[in-house]
């Protein structure tokens, strides 16, 4: 009897089931994209039932498609995006699910910076507070929406829900945990003090046991068994923050190893044996169950394509390609040496500033959306190379990075990273190195690899390798910093518009 591995991946949106062997062959993929609402200015959700009709889909899909015997897959793997909010009623019921790119408590960020409060969270989490952080929606859910916080019962983080609907199991893990700054981060537990500091520390019991992400959380039930075409009582682990899995699916596994995620996020991450421990790395995540990833990200990546393919290309491509295609043969097209507009990527806010926005400055009549969809894909990796150059600061080096996400499909983004980082640029065989870095870890809980280096080594390789191109360094480094420029003069300009839209 073969044996295989289903890796899961919940992003903001879509839903993925790959099922892979053990060498790393995905066998089959399903995936659904669900529905984000916006009820209001700066809310982002979505419907919890709407997530788990999905993830019955895309397995039951999977295993289909796979032609292969479920009683064949010998463990579960999830991953999902990290921080935002997934809350349980007190009766476990799906009760609430914000995503990451909310930035509605804003204002309880600059109330807690005036306050210091993140002098208070850094000595326990090593991280500040930030809008879509976990604990600050929670605290602005328990200050302006306090009949929905009185019905919490669990408080998950994304893909925890979705291990609690294969299995009942109630927990999460310690890469989510503490990646959303919830975890003493050298013992890897809950503190009482961090979350007083958030003004959440009556609510410890909200929170669930944490477990080591290899660790089997449960087993799937009958019940899911019935609805998805698993067998009862595979063995499913806790799981893994996102891009921890990421870096795991890329073969990222050694100490000063990098990993650089083009996704909805801008996640640029390298794993150290010590916590860095420098106020200005945005996030720190417990790697495996001795290291740590330093993690410099915001929603400033790939998504910026999404959304302007979503809004302006999807229907008026040409028909024989698809409209990302298009956009990397228009990309292609322009001389990067040449005169290209400056485009920031702040379709969600910036790191530094929930209040900034997105933007096209220094267009000319001459210009083509050939040039704008440039700018585009330099834009995203310039602020890329800002977290990266945050990270060298910081003392977190590395020389070179795989990259993975949407963005290492491209055929052109890629060599733009490596021009753009000055690093030379791997991009990983598999595309979905999310579900991938899920099932190595799956492998590991149920002891099929001695570690996940073990299993990066049999399930993982590179499928292309990009060499930064010494002629563009100089157009490249004198537009990054008229991006940097523009964007610090831009911010007074962004908070008056703020304050505009608050006495509205």
């Amino acid at each position: 009897m073969a044996n295989y591995i289903l890796g899961l991946d919940a992003g903001n949106t879509v839903i993925k089931a790959i099922l892979f062997d053990l060498s790393g062959r995905e066998l089959a993929l399903a995936a659904r994209d669900g529905r984000s609402s916006m009820p209001k200015p700066g809310h982002v959700e979505r419907d919890l039932d709407e997530l788990w009709r999905n993830a019955v889909s895309v397995i039951g899909q999977c295993i289909a498609e796979a032609g292969i015997d479920a009683g064949e897959i010998v463990a579960i793997g999830c991953a999902g995006h990290g921080n935002g909010l997934y809350a349980l009623d007190r009766a476990g019921a799906p009760l609430i699910g914000i995503q990451s790119l909310d930035t509605r408590a804003v204002g309880i960020v600059a109330e807690w910076a005036e306050r210091n409060v993140g002098d208070r969270t850094y000595v326990h989490c090593l991280q500040r507070p930030w809008a879509a952080q976990t604990p600050t929606l929670l605290a602005w859910l328990k200050r302006f929406s306090p009949a929905l916080f009185a019905r919490i019962g669990t408080v998950f983080l994304c893909k925890d829900f979705v291990v609690n609907r294969l299995t009942g199991a109630r927990c999460s893990d310690t890469s989510d945990m503490s990646g959303c700054g919830l975890l003493q981060m050298q013992d890897r537990r809950y503190e009482p003090d961090l979350l007083a500091a958030y003004g959440l520390g009556d609510c410890i019991d909200l929170f669930p046991p944490v477990l080591e992400s290899a660790d089997i959380a449960g087993h799937v039930s009958e019940e899911v068994a019935a609805l998805t075409g698993l067998s009862a009582g595979t063995p499913v682990v806790a799981g893994l923050f996102d891009v921890v899995a990421s870096a795991v699916g890329s073969g990222v596994t050694r100490t000063g190893a990098a990993s650089v995620i083009a996704g909805t996020w801008s996640i640029n991450q390298v794993i150290t044996d010590e916590p860095v421990r420098d106020p200005s790395i945005f996030m720190l995540s417990t790697f495996d169950r001795q290291r740590y990833l330093a993690i410099e990200s915001s929603a400033t990546s790939a998504a910026n394509l999404e959304w302007i393919v979503r809004e302006f290309l999807e229907h008026g491509g040409e028909a024989d390609k698809s409209p990302f295609e298009l956009c990397s043969e228009l990309v292609a097209s322009v001389d990067p040496a040449g005169d290209i507009p400056i485009y920031h990527p702040f379709l969600y806010g910036s790191q530094q500033n929930g209040h900034a926005r997105a933007g096209f400055y220094g267009i000319a009549g001459w210009h083509t959306r050939a040039h704008l969809l440039r700018a585009l894909f330099e834009g995203v990796a310039f602020e890329h190379r800002r977290h990266v150059e945050t990270l060298h600061k910081a003392g977190a080096d590395f020389d070179s990075v795989v990259l993975s996400g949407g963005g290492s499909r491209s055929s052109v983004w890629p060599q733009i990273f490596a021009d753009v980082l000055g690093v030379p640029v791997t991009v990983a065989r598999s595309r979905e190195t999310g579900a991938l870095g899920a099932a190595i870890a799956a492998g590991t809980g149920v002891g099929i690899f001695a570690n996940y280096s073990a299993g990066a080594t049999a399930m993982t390789a590179a499928a292309r390798h990009f060499a930064p191109n010494a002629a563009v360094a100089g157009a490249y480094a004198g537009r990054y910093r008229l991006y940097d420029e523009i964007n610090q003069a831009m911010i007074p300009i962004w908070e008056r518009i703020a304050a505009r839209r608050a006495r509205m």
